[in-house]
């Protein structure tokens, strides 16, 4: 097998081969490469030393070198070199207690995660594929090189991981790695939030978001999101459901394009329902009210795991208002573009139809024409440039200051009225009537 490696990828190989070492592309980049898919990097292992990779290049940045990995800069672009290398016991179900370098490549390749992540390839020997990887690519599964318990327990995190790489790859988990990973999900207790986070947000906006379902039955979601695992275990039965609540989530980010905030909030935007579900006397079950616990439940989960203010602050605003209905009318639009505010307002209606693809078909035809004219309104007030911001009112709080009103409370309560006749009828907003209005309003 001939795998088509980029010139400067070549030059590097080559340039390690003259100078009396092995080296090989490998892992990922090998196995996209087999695939027909662009690879995002090209990572190089070699049997040279991190001091002997130094000296075959003039350009190097020591960036993990206590692991044996040299960054060599190559005519403008930079490339991972790591030596062969053997690891210690991990203790901390993460890292290495301590590394070793090897000079056989075996050695280094049975060391890693899954078969399809321990090929190699050079254009002099081939492919090199020591574990079944390209079967297991031919066959589209997932299997941990060796033994997978002894794999998920060097490494915890290997254990989201192999559920991710089949939300990534499309494949199937192997029995085996399934049932390693089901007895050893409980070790994810001791991976670091961010690294989890990291992982969860690669499963869920890859191709197949549906593998959520894989982690639940793996016990996954159980130790790093159980808020999850209350949403599978919710029976729904009403005129708009016929899943349960995690099922339907499934279905919403499978709707939903692969956007990072659009998939974090399909994914929270019903766990409050597990909260307020109610089963009235004739069986069906209703959760009135369930956005707003929904939004405090989705804060405390993206809190744990680390998220930065400003993407919590928009997934947590989502998912409290996803329930919302505009009125269709240009003003009921142009309150819900104020409500959500302008520029998560287009996220706002991707969440609606996401949202309403889950529900019982039965229903969908009619959401998605009331969407389709919710839409049309929002184009329509946005290309006319209706006012939907207090930014874009005509009067400000500086003219308030110069026609003799004071600072503070008073000025807000006034621009707040004059906002809400605007949206009202937008035609209002000009600084003369907005000025004479405001006189008004102090008498």
């Amino acid at each position: 097998m001939r795998i088509r490696i980029p010139d400067k990828v070549e030059k590097v190989l080559s340039a390690l081969h003259q100078a009396g070492f092995e080296a090989y592309a490998v892992g990922g980049c090998v196995r996209d490469s087999i695939l027909g898919r662009t690879p995002d990097d090209w990572d190089i292992t070699t049997n040279a030393l991190p001091g002997q990779v130094k000296q075959v290049f003039r350009r190097t940045i020591d960036t993990g070198i206590e692991h044996g990995t040299v960054t060599v800069r190559f005519e403008g672009e930079s490339f991972e070199v790591t030596t062969y290398r053997l690891d210690g016991k991990y203790e901390d179900h993460r890292h290495p207690d301590n590394v070793s370098y090897t000079r056989n490549l075996r050695e280094d390749l049975m060391r890693r995660d899954f078969t399809v992540n321990a090929m190699a390839y050079n254009d002099r020997d081939g492919l090199v594929d020591l574990f079944g990887g390209l079967s297991d690519l031919r066959d589209q599964v997932v299997r941990c090189v060796g033994s997978p318990r002894e794999r998920f327990d060097e490494d915890a995190l290997r254990v989201l991981r192999a559920v991710r790489f089949c939300a990534k790859l499309g494949f199937r988990l192997d029995p085996a790695t399934k049932e390693a990973a089901t007895q050893m999900a409980p070790s994810l207790s001791f991976i670091s939030a961010e690294r989890i986070r990291t992982e969860l947000e690669k499963l869920i906006t890859s191709p197949h978001p549906e593998e959520m379902r894989l982690a639940y039955e793996c016990g996954i979601t159980a130790v790093v999101l159980p808020e999850f695992d209350a949403e599978m275990e919710a029976v729904q039965n009403n005129h708009h459901h016929r899943l349960t609540v995690g099922e339907h989530t499934i279905r919403t980010m499978m709707a939903a394009a692969p956007d990072r905030t659009l998939r974090w909030t399909m994914l929270l935007h019903d766990c409050g329902k597990p909260s307020v579900q109610r089963l009235d006397e004739k069986g069906v079950y209703h959760y009135h009210g369930h956005a707003a616990p929904g939004a405090e439940i989705a804060e405390k989960v993206l809190r744990r795991l680390k998220f930065d203010k400003a993407s919590m602050r928009d997934i947590v605003h989502l998912v409290r208002n996803h329930s919302l209905y505009p009125a269709l009318s240009e003003e009921g639009v142009r309150r819900a573009v104020v409500q959500l505010t302008p520029r998560l307002f287009p996220v706002f209606l991707q969440v609606k139809r996401s949202d309403i693809r889950g529900q019982n078909p039965e229903v969908q035809a009619d959401k998605l024409d009331y969407m389709d004219k919710v839409e049309e309104i929002y184009h329509r007030v946005v290309d006319r440039g209706d006012c939907l911001s207090l930014k874009e009112l005509a009067l400000t709080g500086n003219d308030l200051i110069g026609m003799g009103f004071q600072r503070g409370a008073q000025i807000g309560d006034i621009l707040g009225k004059l906002f809400d006749e605007v949206l009202q009828d937008p035609s209002l907003n000009t600084k003369e009537y907005l000025m004479e209005r405001a006189k008004l309003l102090t008498l």
